[in-house]
């Protein structure tokens, strides 16, 4: 199955007239670099009146964020990090976003409707849109870009919320309609997801990009995509035809700077304008500064350790518990993130929809000796890896797991690497993947259970989805897949209910902690806020008058 065919714009090659014209503009280029270099003619003062009538360019007004991680990706589709996600938000826009309430707004959509039986979706498009690359937003091209989600030839790692979607039917130029083979109750604030991005299906054939693979993401955002290097930096300038509000600054640089006091001191030296995740142990500091200001927002995001499930004796639900009884995870809040999280005490954080809580695992290494003991493990090491710079004080935390573990008897020694080279490893399949424990967080797109219950479903272990635990139970399955399709939302409730308690109870992670989400930046700007889903907005950050 390809959808390639179906967007009648795709895929040609460029005119003979304008690969010579190319070919001509690059040989002169050559012959320029090669020239020798004239020599500079003499300089004279301008007059008085030359200097009046000389206008001076305006400087280019940049706004400059650091970040902890350099993207693994930038096309929308296969996106996995909310940083990433946040960076390509400024580029790709999506159909529907969602308001700090969890509540869906329109964005490239006007409106919908939903048929009684759940089974049937019309979308309304928004008229007088263009594309980066000037091409018109409509029906045609949001199906080919739906119809994109769908092939499995694209190697999309969020796709089951848009799974139960048999066809795409264009009504009419700005209207579709979409039909279901199952209801799926959270289906609206899906598609506020990035993967569902809107882009331009000529982009696919832009430089570098294929398309399984966008690498210069074209979409109809406020920011257009102008370089990147790996590593270094991400910059986007300002769209001047974009549909909405334009944005106050020119151009927008995202530094890739992993240490967080790094990012600290760049900010604080007045070389960005903005940070996140600063280190945690100075954020009382920042907000006795005078220069900068501290926003300490609220998340969704979930912080634990996943456990291979399918490594022994890791398959057994008894060192499984005994990994979450060794962890004083209070301690750690306190000692190594200094306060800035709240006691993980369900499967997700407490702002979803679903969340029901559990009797927390509390500190305890003689239970967790005991369990142990019963399961015949007398010794264990196990390879951990945990990232730098990605959550707050990852590998701090990390460490310090690695402590209480080895004081019940358990070896597991912390390595670290890249974060694209971390994606990597703990999405290898199970029959390939080496890793006993990885420190991972995890923050849903949309505050509902659906999107947090994705790491427990089976049908979501990779290479298919983002469950790396490879945990699986088929009535919890079950479970989940009851509560999407259920649109009573007490019953939906319910069933996530009955789900978490399960998981909670045969512990696939060592359950850890809600992550606040810390941005730093200027006193003197206005305009920078946050999204529970632990993103900055800085799109329309300008100085404070």
């Amino acid at each position: 199955m390809t959808h390639r065919a179906g967007y009648s714009r795709s895929s040609q090659a460029p005119p003979i007239r304008t690969v010579l014209v190319l070919g001509l503009v690059l040989i002169l280029v050559f012959l320029a670099a090669c020239a020798p270099a004239p020599a500079a003619p003499a300089a004279e003062a301008p007059s008085a009146a030359e200097e009046e009538a000389t206008p001076t360019p305006a400087e280019a007004k940049t706004f400059r964020i650091a970040v902890g991680i350099d993207p693994d990706t930038l096309d929308p589709a296969l996106g996995t990090t909310t940083t990433v996600s946040n960076i390509v938000d400024y580029m790709v826009e999506t159909l529907v976003v969602t308001d700090k309430d969890g509540n869906p707004q329109p964005k490239l959509a006007t409106g919908w409707e939903v048929a009684e039986d759940g089974l049937e979706y019309t979308f309304y498009i928004r008229q007088g849109v263009t594309f980066h690359d000037g091409t018109v937003l409509n029906a045609e091209v949001v199906k080919w870009n739906l119809d994109r989600i769908l092939d499995p030839n694209v190697k999309v790692p969020i796709r089951s919320p848009f799974a139960a979607i048999e066809e795409v039917e264009i009504v009419d130029d700005y209207t579709i309609k979409l039909h279901l083979s199952r209801p799926y109750a959270p289906l609206i604030s899906a598609f506020s997801l990035g993967n569902a991005g809107i882009i331009s299906p000529d982009s696919v054939n832009a430089e570098g990009n294929t398309y399984e693979n966008v690498t210069r993401p074209v979409g109809t955002g406020p920011y257009v995509f102008q370089e990147r290097v790996k590593g270094e930096r991400i910059v986007v300038t300002r769209f001047e035809d974009y549909w909405g509000e334009k944005p106050y600054y020119d151009e927008v640089v995202f530094r890739v700077v992993p240490e967080a006091a790094t990012r600290e001191s760049l900010l604080l030296a007045g070389q960005v304008d903005l940070i996140i995740l600063p280190p945690i142990s100075d954020l009382p500091a920042l907000q006795q500064n005078p220069d900068v200001k501290v926003l300490l927002a609220p998340s969704d995001r979930t912080i634990f350790i996943s456990i291979n499930n399918t490594h022994e004796p890791l398959n057994d639900v008894r060192v499984r518990q005994a990994l979450n009884y060794a962890v004083n995870k209070e301690e750690i809040i306190e000692s190594v993130l200094f306060g800035a999280a709240e006691l993980l005490d369900a499967p997700m954080a407490s702002n979803l929809f679903g969340y029901c809580p559990q009797k927390p695992y509390e500190y305890d290494p003689e239970k967790a000796k005991a369990l142990l003991a019963e399961a015949g493990v007398e010794s264990l090491e196990l390879n951990f890896i945990a990232p730098t710079g990605r959550y707050v004080q990852d590998f701090q935390a990390a460490q310090a797991i690695a402590g209480f573990l080895s004081e019940v008897g358990i070896k597991a020694p912390v390595s670290t690497m890249d974060w694209p080279s971390y994606v990597a490893a703990i999405l290898t399949p199970p029959d390939e993947n080496n890793i006993d424990l990885h420190f991972l967080g995890w923050a849903p797109s949309y505050l509902d259970a659906a999107q947090q219950m994705v790491q427990f479903y089976s049908p979501e272990h990779p290479p298919n989805g983002l469950a790396t635990s490879f945990y699986g139970n088929p009535e919890v399955d079950k479970l989940i897949e009851a509560a999407a399709q259920e649109s009573d939302p007490e019953k939906r409730k319910e069933l996530y209910c009955q789900a978490s308690e399960i998981i909670w109870n045969e512990a696939p992670w060592i359950f850890l902690w809600v992550q606040r989400f810390p941005i730093v930046y200027r006193a003197d700007l206005t305009g920078v806020d946050y999204h529970p889903t632990e993103k900055f907005y800085a799109i329309y950050a300008r100085p404070a008058e």
